[in-house]
């Protein structure tokens, strides 16, 4: 459902950083807070993930980095429409098996969403990745 519009920086297996425009005609502000719209955390943790496996170095041949785990996530600041988030994600370790990174997501400057720690393991050829 979600889409990056941009990747700014990337060094496979070190960082990546990409931006996501938050624009007012996403079906999700229909029923998300109608009054309120505001971009619901799992799609941000989403954008996050897809912008880790960017960051991520190679998957073993055959697959892709699937999410397996994630801890220590906070949502400081909504996100609304007309918001650009600037997603940065920082590979901290990196073996065959799993990728650990941490992330942020910004909004103009501000933090809105940080993550301490996420795992990708490689996903099995029958599991489709998002």
């Amino acid at each position: 459902m979600t889409a990056l519009d941009k990747i700014l920086h990337l060094t496979p297996g070190e960082r990546a950083v990409a931006v996501r425009n938050v624009t007012g005609t996403l079906a999700v502000f229909d029923s998300h807070f109608p009054r309120f719209p505001v971009l619901p955390g799992v799609l941000i943790l989403d954008d996050i993930v897809r912008t880790a496996r960017l960051a991520a170095p190679g998957a073993p041949s055959g697959t892709v980095w699937a999410l397996a785990d994630v801890r220590r996530v906070r949502y400081r600041h909504f996100a609304e429409p007309g918001d650009q988030l600037e997603i940065t994600v920082d590979v901290t370790e990196a073996t065959g098996t799993s990728v650990t990174a941490k992330a942020a997501v910004r909004v103009a400057g501000r933090d809105i969403t940080t993550v301490r720690q996420l795992r990708l393991e490689p996903a099995g050829g029958d599991r489709e990745a998002s």
